[in-house]
């Protein structure tokens, strides 16, 4: 009986919206990226409280209300138009591969350029990959830091010189402003929306039905090519999963080389080749997230959240919660705790 209502969880997904859900406006462009247009419903729409509520409205408009072409060979209709970014509280804007003057000259068509002057001041705004040519085309990345696929970055920084570009990192949270680099990089800043929105807990919970990493290993680090290990080659996983298992303990270099039957030297290599950081940092990277997840659901003093996360003391915790997520534990309780509790209402 649990293996089937896991299974209904995960084929409900989308549910009809219920009280108050909040909006989110998908703008598809001609030439319009098929994978990277159906991952906001995708995510969103398995964003739910714990009595089944939708907690995301998900539509699909173009500018003008018409169908538009995919990159895929096949044209998509839309129920919507312009009309829908007046009353979304999120706009994303899917990418294209069909960017014309945007991409050659930084200028908005006409059409475009009004149908994204409905959207209400203040409301969120995101890209995925391309979709950042257009923001920055409406000069709303002027001033601003941004990101976008890496195949694209010498073109973007030549085309829009005054946004403060990084090819770097999967997204870029800046408020109002998100923008994200290419293809599942969208799943990652969607992901942290939900987690924005509605905590970590939640955010595992719709990263687990769609079958996706939550925070990805590495972190914000964009794809750089790495050679991928032979068959035959003995990788770094199975240690990874067994230091998960232990992040409440002090957890040494040598610990984890002998486990994974490397010398310290060939394991740093190796783990560094498969998740495109440190031992170190991916330890504290898990633990930061151990933490975080103990500051939303419990009231543990922050002290006892240090311990139980590793970190040893309060005081590290806090110098690796602000590095890392840019707030002290007390901030970040203060924001999700209260969340969880209203959800938990």
């Amino acid at each position: 009986m649990e293996q089937q209502d896991e299974w209904n969880a995960y084929e409900g997904c989308v549910v009809p919206p219920g009280p108050d859900p909040h909006r989110v406006a998908v703008l598809a462009l001609d030439g319009v990226m098929t994978f990277e247009l159906g991952i906001p419903a995708r995510i969103f729409g398995c964003a739910r409280s714990a009595d089944g509520t939708a907690l995301y409205e998900v539509v699909v408009c173009t500018p003008d209300g018409r169908p538009v072409r995919t990159e895929a060979g096949f044209s998509i209709d839309v129920e919507h138009g312009p009309e829908a970014l007046e009353r979304a509280d999120t706009v994303i804007i899917a990418p294209t591969h069909l960017l014309g003057a945007i991409g050659t000259d930084g200028v908005l068509p006409e059409p475009l350029a009004a149908a994204l002057a409905r959207i209400r001041p203040g409301t969120r705004t995101v890209s995925i990959c391309t979709g950042a040519f257009v923001l920055a085309a409406a000069g709303l990345l002027d001033g601003r830091p941004a990101t976008t696929h890496w195949a694209e970055a010498q073109h973007f920084r030549r085309l829009f010189p005054r946004v403060r570009f990084d090819e770097d990192v999967l997204f870029v949270d800046d408020g109002d402003l998100l923008t994200s680099a290419g293809a599942a990089a969208g799943v990652d800043v969607c992901l942290h929306l939900v987690r924005r929105d509605h905590g970590s807990a939640l955010a595992n919970q719709v990263a687990r039905r769609c079958i996706v990493p939550p925070w990805r290993d590495g972190g914000q680090a964009q794809y750089i090519e790495r050679p991928v290990p032979a068959p035959t080659t003995a990788t770094t996983a199975p240690t990874r999963a067994w230091a998960l298992e232990r992040l409440h303990r002090p957890l040494t270099l040598t610990e984890l080389a002998g486990h994974a039957r490397m010398s310290v030297r060939t394991f740093t290599r190796r783990f560094r080749d498969e998740a495109g950081v440190t031992p170190g940092q991916w330890l504290t990277a898990q633990r930061i997230e151990v933490a975080k997840q103990l500051l939303e659901a419990s009231d543990l003093s922050i002290d006892l959240v240090a311990d139980r996360a590793g970190f040893g003391s309060a005081n590290s915790l806090r110098q690796h919660m602000r590095e890392l997520v840019g707030v002290s534990p007390a901030a970040y309780r203060r924001t999700f705790h209260a969340a969880a509790e209203g959800r938990a209402a």
